[in-house]
């Protein structure tokens, strides 16, 4: 998809969540939209990251844009049924034994620092990956894509195709993100109405957000530290609820708000600093 047709689904997504919104506040309040526009910015900030991690696993093995879409497709099918389990007993958890949301906060805090010190692992090889061996076990894994198939059967033996077994392991990268995200989500509302609603509208448009962040990959090389930062907030919020400290979800949103335009801001300043870098290196080469 380019860029320029991938922006404009991405604003359509955004604009169809903003009117769903409208409407809870509407029908609900004005608290209740609060918590869901903090719900959506969370889990749409958060899949940011996610988002590099499939572009990683699909450059690791080199399958062409063309079949990224169909992985995709049935990525985000599978997350929205993961949201749903993780959501209900999430809160189900929550609403039993209120202490552990400051562990909940506890992990973010501890996920957030991880992100912050680990850096890209780009060279990473994701063919011995626990979640490819797992599938390994269950069916053989062919070494060549059958065009868009994720099995094919060959002398009567059922296998699985390269691309089934990416399927695998972005599902269940998904399902280790999602510790991540649901919890991150209760900092603003145990309401499992808001924190689902908010999850699946976030992820109807991480196809056309992951197209965009592949064609722009090096513009945005300081979100990742944005959203460790935001895991860090989340992670606090929650824990200070230990000592009776409430932050509200106003201020919420502006932190996240902060820490995720702040990111992009750099990103944008190094970018042109880097391009003025090489402009002078070009013209001193010249001269």
């Amino acid at each position: 998809m380019e860029t320029r047709k991938a922006i404009k689904w991405v604003v359509f997504w955004v604009s169809l969540s903003l009117v769903f919104n409208l409407g809870i506040y509407f029908f609900m309040g004005m608290d209740k939209a609060l918590e869901y526009l903090g719900g959506y910015v969370i889990e749409e900030t958060l899949s940011l990251d996610n988002l590099f991690l499939f572009l990683i696993i699909f450059e690791n093995f080199n399958i062409p844009s063309n079949y990224q879409r169909r992985v995709l497709n049935f990525g985000i099918i599978g997350a929205i049924i993961l949201r749903f389990i993780f959501v209900v007993f999430g809160v189900s958890v929550v609403s039993e034994f209120g202490w552990v949301l400051y562990i909940f906060g506890f992990i973010l805090i501890i996920s957030g620092v991880k992100m912050l010190r680990d850096k890209e692992e780009v060279n990473r090889d994701y063919s011995k990956s626990i979640f490819i061996k797992l599938i390994g076990k269950i069916v053989p894994i062919s070494n060549r894509l059958h065009g868009e198939k994720f099995f094919f059967r060959k002398n009567n033996i059922l296998y699985a195709t390269p691309l089934f077994a990416i399927l695998f392991l972005i599902e269940g990268s998904d399902v280790l993100f999602a510790i991540d995200s649901i919890p991150a989500i209760f900092s603003i509302t145990t309401d499992p109405f808001i924190v689902y609603t908010s999850n699946i509208f976030a992820m109807l448009g991480l196809r056309s957000l992951y197209f965009v962040l592949s064609n722009m990959n090096n513009q945005f090389r300081y979100v990742k530290q944005g959203v460790a930062l935001i895991l860090v907030f989340t992670g606090i919020k929650l824990s200070v609820l230990l000592f009776g400290i409430h932050i509200s979800i106003v201020v919420s949103l502006m932190v996240i708000f902060t820490l995720l335009i702040g990111s992009v801001v750099m990103s944008i300043l190094a970018n042109k600093r880097e391009k003025i870098r090489e402009g002078m290196i070009k013209n001193d080469i010249i001269s």
